[in-house]
C-alpha cells in the first residue's frame, strides 16, 4: 500500500497509513507545515561575492555528468563569472555516458578539471553483498565522496563547494546529501540503523578503512577543523527548474541523457542500480522515494510524475554484470 499523497509505501513501524490512506510523514508535515521561504538569486550572488577572489579557484563544482551538476558548472562559469575547478570522483562504476558529459562540459567551458578515480570503496561495496547487510550502498558512497570533496577544497584552498542539488534535496547542513539517511527522519530510521551496524561491525574493524567517517556529521566536523568551506547549489536560488537548464546544456555543452538511468531522466553510476535493487528488496522504497515525496508535499512535483520516474527500468542481467565487477559471488 502506498500513501495517497506521496509515494512512500507503508513500512511499519516507521511508516504507516491512516484510515484516509495518508502516511504519517504527510500527516505530520501538514501539522507543522513550514512556511517555506524561497531563497532569491540575489542572496546567492551576495554569498558568492563574499567568498570569491580568495584564491586561484573561487569554487569547486562536483560534476557527476548529470544535468543538475552540469548545469551548476555552466552557471558558475557563464552566469556568475567565477573561476571554478570541476571535480569528478569515480569509484570505478561511473558510466561512460556520464564521463563523456563531464569531458564535453569542461572542454567547451574551458575550466580546469580534476578527475579522481579509485578502487578504495570496492571491497566495502563487496562486503555489503557478501554479508547480506541491509546497509545502503549510496549512503556509504555519499560519506566517502563528501569527505573526499572537502579534502580537495582544503588541498587547493577553495572556499566554496558547488553541488547540483535540486530544490527537492536538502538545503540545510548538516544533512547536505540526498543519500544522508538521517536517523532522525522516520523514512530513514531502518536504513540508517542497518548502515551504522555495517560500519560498526565491518568497517571500523578493517585497517584499510580506519579513517572512514561514521556519519555525515563526522564528515562536517572533520572538514571544519581542517578548512572552512560552505556548500551551495545554484538550483536552490534560481526560479526555473531542470526543464529549462536541460535544454541549455544540451545546446551549449553537448549534454546527453544516458541511455539507461534510475530514476528516469537522471544520471547515476552503475552501482546505483544495485543500491536501488537492494533497497527495494529490504525496505520497499529508496532514498529517491523519500526525496520525491518531499517534493510532492512542497508542490514541486506531481505524484503521477514521481510514480513514472520511479518505475524500475533495468533488468537482472545488468545487476549481474555489476556484481561480477565486485567479484563477491552474490546472487541477484
Amino acid at each position: 500500500m502506498i500513501c495517497k499523497k506521496c509515494v512512500l509505501p507503508e513500512r511499519k513501524p516507521e511508516i504507516f497509513l491512516n484510515a484516509e490512506g495518508l502516511c504519517n510523514v504527510c500527516v505530520e508535515y501538514e501539522k507543522v507545515k513550514p512556511s517555506i521561504e524561497k531563497p532569491l538569486e540575489t542572496d546567492f550572488v551576495k554569498i558568492l561575492k563574499q567568498h570569491q577572489g580568495k584564491g586561484e579557484y573561487d569554487c569547486l563544482v562536483m560534476c557527476s555528468g548529470g544535468k543538475d551538476s552540469t548545469a551548476a558548472l555552466y552557471y558558475m562559469k557563464k552566469r556568475y563569472k567565477v573561476n571554478p575547478l570541476a571535480f569528478t570522483f569515480d569509484h570505478g562504476f561511473e558510466t561512460e555516458d556520464a564521463l563523456e558529459n563531464v569531458r564535453n562540459a569542461v572542454e567547451i567551458l574551458g575550466v580546469d578539471f580534476l578527475f579522481f578515480k579509485t578502487d578504495f570503496m570496492k571491497e566495502m561495496f563487496a562486503k555489503i553483498l557478501a554479508t547480506g547487510s541491509k546497509a545502503v550502498i549510496c549512503h556509504l558512497c555519499s560519506l566517502w565522496y563528501m569527505d573526499l570533496t572537502f579534502k580537495m577544497t582544503a588541498k587547493f584552498n577553495i572556499p566554496m563547494i558547488i553541488a547540483g542539488w535540486t530544490k527537492g534535496q536538502s538545503t540545510k547542513q548538516p544533512l547536505m546529501s540526498r543519500c544522508g539517511c538521517s536517523i532522525h527522519q522516520s523514512e530513514f530510521v531502518s536504513m540508517a540503523k542497518a548502515t551504522q551496524e555495517f560500519l560498526d561491525k565491518y568497517v571500523r574493524t578493517d585497517p584499510r578503512y580506519k579513517d572512514f567517517p561514521q556519519n555525515m556529521e563526522e564528515v562536517l566536523a572533520r572538514a571544519q577543523k581542517k578548512h572552512k568551506c560552505i556548500i551551495l547549489s545554484p538550483h536552490w536560488f534560481l526560479p526555473h527548474g531542470a526543464d529549462v537548464y536541460a535544454e541549455v546544456i544540451k545546446k551549449e555543452l553537448k549534454w546527453k541523457l544516458p541511455k539507461l538511468s534510475y530514476p528516469a531522466n537522471s544520471t547515476n553510476c552503475y552501482l546505483n542500480f544495485l543500491s536501488v535493487h537492494n533497497a527495494m528488496k529490504h525496505y520497499g522504497y529508496t532514498h529517491y522515494h523519500v526525496e520525491m515525496s518531499k517534493m510532492i508535499r512542497e508542490g514541486l512535483l506531481l505524484r503521477e510524475e514521481a510514480l513514472k520516474l520511479l518505475e524500475v527500468n533495468f533488468d537482472k542481467e545488468l545487476l549481474r554484470n555489476i556484481v561480477g565487477k565486485l567479484g563477491c559471488g552474490y546472487e541477484v
